[in-house]
This record gives C-alpha cells, structure tokens and sequence, in this order.
C-alpha cells in the first residue's frame, strides 16, 4: 500500500527527477522540499535549531512551488543551511514558509537549480502529483 503523500526518484539522463504526491497542495511543497533534501543525501549537524521565515509570491502554482525550493537551495548555499521542518501557509499564489533546520554537515551531491521542465501539479487519484526536474 503506498503512502497518501511522499516522494521518489526517477531516471533522468542528466538531471534527477522526483516526483512527489500529496492530499493537498502544502503537503505536496513539504513532500517535494523533503525529497530534495534527500537527493542531495543532505545531513543535518547536530546543532541547536534555526528558523528562517520567508515570503513568496508567483503567477501559478507551478512557479510557486520552483519559487519554493529555490529559496531552500538559495539559503543551504549562502548559509550552509538545511531544512528538516515546514509550516507553509499558502493563499492563492501567495506563501508563507516558516522553515526550521540546522548547518548542513555534508551532501553527496550539489544541487544548482530546480527547474520548470515538464512541471505539472495535477489532481489525480491520491491527491496532487508533480514531478520536478533538478539540474545536477
């Protein structure tokens, strides 16, 4: 029986690909911020939380979401921050994340960038599905 929301790889040529799933849209951006974090084979130090708030807005949900793990990948790079904790809020094409993690004390793998190649969310029998491409 599978999961009602979680995230797997997929065989791409160049890049990764996951596709993630969930009941709603906000799960769907936890699930998919999750999965890459696990790609990157990201480990967290042990070492007192931090919290970082944050405020996006995007014409669809789509660019919202690209908007969303970009930040992330933004903040681990400038900061040499992961996250493991996730309050979104969205609101039509606005979102609020309150994300919650510590430094990172390695990854396997640098991800550059989240991109928008064949990027859907679409409804389907388990809730919302997407796959996101990341250039490696």
């Amino acid at each position: 029986m599978e999961a009602t929301a979680g995230y797997r790889e997929h065989e791409h040529t160049a890049d990764w690909e996951l596709e993630v799933w969930a009941p709603d849209l906000r799960g769907l951006f936890v699930q998919s911020a999750q999965g890459m974090m696990a790609l990157s084979g990201a480990r967290l130090e042990q070492a007192p939380q931090v919290r970082r708030i944050f405020e996006l807005e995007a014409p669809d949900p789509e660019s919202l979401l690209v908007a969303f793990l970009g930040e992330l990948l933004f903040l681990a790079e400038t900061e040499g921050l992961g996250f493991d904790g996730f309050e979104i809020t969205l609101l039509e094409n606005r979102l609020r994340a309150g994300v919650s993690g510590a430094p990172l004390a390695w990854r396997d793998k640098e991800i550059k960038a989240v991109t928008y190649h064949n990027l859907t969310i679409r409804e389907t029998s388990r809730g919302l599905e997407a796959r996101i491409v990341f250039d490696v």
